[in-house]
């Protein structure tokens, strides 16, 4: 009996059901590699790549081709100190796809002309410690819905 089928086909059977993934590229890259003696951790979100030291949420990392005008790297802060960020980041500002409401995130956009060096003032930043960027995440809203209650008040 002849094995026509297996000849035919160009590719294993198990690269037709579970094809190589392909991973994204890491945006402004460089980032990490400044800070990598904090040992960084980073987890996708929104679309991007969220930036931890430890517990705290440091900084994300954008480049997408929607909204470009918010391509760079966000800074995890709060209304307090946006205005001593400004001072040491000129083209700092808020970030258009949260929408007009001010934000604890800032952005350093990448068409800046300064982008590179103060991509890496931040990273300094972020090396020192500095208090003003970075923030411990609140906790995650729990997907499912909190057991109802009977008649008596119990669970």
């Amino acid at each position: 009996m002849s094995d026509s089928r297996r000849t035919a086909r160009s590719r294993p059977l198990t690269l037709e059901l579970f094809p190589p993934v392909r991973r994204k590229a890491i945006p402004q890259e460089f980032v990490l590699e400044e800070i990598a003696s904090l040992s960084p951790t980073t987890r996708p979100m929104f679309g991007c790549l969220a930036v931890y030291v430890g517990e705290k949420i440091v900084l994300i990392l954008r480049d997408k081709p929607t909204a470009d005008a918010d391509n760079g790297v966000w800074l995890a802060t709060t209304q307090e100190h946006h205005a001593s960020l400004q001072r040491e980041f000129p083209n700092m500002r808020s970030i258009g796809v949260l929408g007009a409401k001010i934000t604890g995130w800032q952005l350093l956009p990448s068409d800046a002309p300064d982008f590179e060096e103060s991509a890496l003032r931040a990273c300094e930043l972020v090396l020192a410690g500095d208090e003003r960027i970075g923030k411990v995440p609140g906790a995650r809203k729990s997907k499912r819905p909190a057991p109802k209650k009977t008649a008596d008040g119990k669970r």
